[in-house]
């Protein structure tokens, strides 16, 4: 009887956790993202980045809230797609506190602080997967319509 009693005054998400099963997780939506980190992902359609997408780490991470993810084909892309958020940004007025790996183009990290962006190449994406290792985050997938239309709201802004 005390084990119903517990299980009963368990939340649904709290019990999923207890047996391992993952809570459904509401998308996250576009209207939800700052302004910066719109911007950002403007700058990054600019170059014609691949499978953008946005991790809501609030809630399950204490050092940002969000990881902008996007690939390049190769060195020269992803290299050019930080410097694009980079220069976007400081235009804003919102200059990067850190960039690192940037001479390598594996992997470019761009620190905003409350947000980061991380710019892989695909082998190193596939790699470090960060999709998969804050798989609890709720996620934004971006098609390349949706990138146009971030385009055009920042154009008419």
């Amino acid at each position: 009887m005390n084990q119903k009693l517990k299980e009963k005054s368990l939340s649904p998400e709290v019990q999923a956790a207890a047996i391992g099963v993952q809570a459904p997780a509401t998308p996250l939506t576009m209207t939800e993202l700052d302004d910066r980190v719109q911007r950002a992902l403007h700058a990054i359609s600019e170059k014609k980045a691949l499978e953008p997408t946005v991790l809501d780490l609030r809630g399950i991470a204490s050092f940002t809230d969000f990881f902008v993810i996007s690939t390049g084909a190769n060195r020269r892309q992803v290299q050019a797609i930080a410097d694009e958020v980079v220069e976007q940004l400081k235009r804003s007025g919102s200059p990067a506190s850190r960039v690192e790996g940037y001479q390598n183009a594996e992997w470019v990290l761009v620190d905003y602080g409350d947000f980061v962006v991380h710019v892989f190449d695909d082998k190193a994406r596939r790699f470090y997967d960060l999709e998969r290792l804050w798989r609890e985050a709720r996620r934004l997938d971006l098609s390349n319509d949706d990138l146009a239309q971030i385009g055009s709201l920042r154009e008419a802004s």
